[in-house]
């Protein structure tokens, strides 16, 4: 699960990994078992790691993407899983606000311009969903 924070002033957030400084990242997440639906996973997460409670603006954009998973993480997932299927959500906010970060997955956070955090992210999934939301702002 992916969700693209992003502020009307056309600024995206970005997380920066703990304990890897080139790492920056939308909000991820797995599915808990109880979880059935992606949205609860994106609602769940979005609290988790940056603390913004006002999810009104959450919304499903619809697609998904399908990925290997690198070996470094897959000590995260069920034995024999290397696959990833990302449900992508976008959450827009009228402004930037300060988060509250989870120090056990992120040490730092910053708002980009859409180019700005698309270049920076280091997934192509992650760069994928911002182009979209960039879109956006374009039209």
């Amino acid at each position: 699960m992916l969700v693209v924070i992003y502020a009307r002033t056309s600024k995206v957030l970005l997380l920066q990994r703990a304990g890897d400084p080139d790492f920056w990242q939308s909000v991820t997440g797995s599915m808990f078992w109880e979880e059935t639906q992606p949205i609860e996973t994106a609602r769940r997460e979005v609290r988790e790691e940056t603390g913004i409670a006002d999810l009104s603006g959450l919304v499903d954009l619809g697609y998904t993407r399908r990925f290997l998973i690198l070996s470094k993480w897959r000590h995260r997932y069920a034995p024999g899983v290397d696959e990833n299927l990302e449900h992508v959500f976008a959450l827009e906010l009228p402004d930037e606000v300060a988060v509250t970060l989870n120090p056990k997955e992120h040490s730092a956070y910053q708002w980009l311009g859409v180019t700005e955090a698309a270049a920076t992210v280091w997934s192509w999934t992650n760069r994928e969903a911002i182009e979209r939301i960039a879109q956006k702002f374009a039209s």
